[in-house]
């Protein structure tokens, strides 16, 4: 079975603090943000998609992921955009467009415009907001629509 938004009901801030770590949570409820380079993803190579943790909605795939130099796991575009929901962030003195999963409402991170080709994107994900599913467990784990992404090696 896949992943159905309809199946889904986020769980109360007391239950996912239960499920979540101090991290997680702090992350994904309270729009925070990990150290660089001091997180599960910034450098993981593996074949395998990125969903949200609170939610399991499919957010990223390992075939967009790119080394942006910052510490933080970055993709030039979604997997599944009607996913993400973007919005102005004016917090920190600064302009930029937050990322948040659409039926979890996570705080993923940010994007930018200084990604490279084909999409110009920079989607700067924390990865405390993601888990990771590798290629081999996709269909165990109710993702199995996205085996073919992999068929060519990738």
């Amino acid at each position: 079975m896949s992943w159905d938004a309809n199946q889904f009901k986020k769980p109360s801030a007391e239950q996912l603090q239960c499920h979540l770590s101090e991290e997680q949570f702090h992350v994904t409820q309270r729009e925070g943000t990990e150290r660089p380079f001091h997180n599960a993803y910034w450098d993981n190579h593996r074949a395998g998609i990125y969903v949200d943790v609170v939610s399991g909605e499919p957010l990223f795939s390992s075939i967009d992921k790119f080394d942006s130099g910052t510490g933080w796991p970055s993709f030039t575009q979604p997997l599944e955009p009607d996913n993400l929901a973007c919005r102005e962030d004016r917090s920190h003195f600064m302009a930029r467009i937050e990322v948040r999963s659409k039926h979890g409402d996570s705080h993923l991170g940010h994007v930018f415009d200084d990604g490279p080709q084909p999409t110009g994107k920079r989607y700067c994900m924390n990865s405390a907001s993601l888990r990771f599913i590798p290629k081999e467990n996709l269909e165990a784990e109710g993702y199995g629509e996205y085996l073919p992404l992999f068929e060519d090696g990738r």
